[in-house]
């Protein structure tokens, strides 16, 4: 089988294009552009099994992060597994936001302290490493396969961070940031949206509390974690922004502020203590 019959079949199959000649360029280790002008280049009889496979559980819905076993985040190229989340573009945000922040104190704070809640596969800790340097990035997460996975991706693109395995702030119990950060699960149970998520971890997902028991866990712990003058900036829900800024606000954070997506959807809101 070439390339061209390769496509075919992934359309008969009911596979988009895009999707296939991703999957045929990974597997033959090549730009997606350098196809057009290959396509009679063929497969070899293993190139052809996997890729029907991968087919087969596109087709069913996996995520095509998870068949390649890597993504994109921040410019950045992570290996991710069904044991992490596959990062959002609307998660970039987060980053954005939190480089902003480091900016503005990076003329009273030469090597800013910061902590990624709930790491996953280390995309925003990675991210916020990358752009900034300076800063001394620890990444915690409860789950032993994601600060495996979270370690992986941090030494292949020589970013050295801290991992702290545990369950939100006591992990990191008796330190404190001056920036901490978190994509923690805000989805409610039972949301029909979670159907469409059915490939990746329920537990990174969904929280009680209509979706807001892990929000309100790391606000109420912040003030304990966080230096005077420290910001935490949090992603949710498009409709958690009122019930997190109450809460931020209960808590005695100042600043408040929700950000959007490009969307236009409410996706991130932060506030800094003291």
């Amino acid at each position: 089988m070439n390339l061209a019959q390769a496509l075919v079949s992934a359309r008969t199959s009911g596979v988009e294009r895009l999707d296939a000649q991703l999957m045929l360029a990974h597997l033959l280790g090549q730009p997606r552009s350098w196809l057009v002008a290959h396509d009679e280049v063929a497969l070899s009889a293993v190139q052809s099994t996997q890729y029907a496979q991968w087919l087969e559980r596109r087709r069913a819905g996996e995520p095509l992060a998870y068949l390649l076993g890597q993504t994109e985040f921040c410019g950045l190229v992570l290996q991710v597994a069904p044991q992490v989340l596959i990062p959002r573009p609307e998660t970039e945000l987060l980053v954005e936001w939190a480089l902003e922040v480091l900016h503005a104190r990076s003329t009273s704070i030469t090597e800013p302290s910061v902590v990624d809640l709930g790491c996953g596969s280390g995309a925003i800790a990675l991210a916020v490493r990358h752009r900034c340097p300076a800063a001394l990035v620890t990444a915690v997460d409860a789950s032993t396969p994601a600060l495996d996975i979270t370690r992986r991706n941090a030494c292949a693109l020589g970013l050295p961070i801290t991992l702290a395995p545990g369950d939100w702030w006591a992990a990191v119990a008796g330190q404190r940031f001056h920036l901490a950060l978190s994509n923690p699960p805000y989805v409610a149970p039972g949301d029909p949206h979670l159907a469409a998520l059915r490939h990746e971890p329920h537990g990174a997902l969904v929280a009680a509390e209509h979706g807001l028991s892990d929000l309100h866990r790391l606000i109420d712990g912040a003030p304990r974690a966080l230096l005077p003058g420290g910001w935490l900036l949090l992603e949710h829900g498009h409709d958690q922004g009122p019930a997190v800024r109450q809460r931020l606000q209960q808590a005695g954070f100042s600043g408040v502020e929700t950000r959007c997506d490009l969307a236009g959807l409410a996706r991130c809101t932060g506030a800094r203590i003291g």
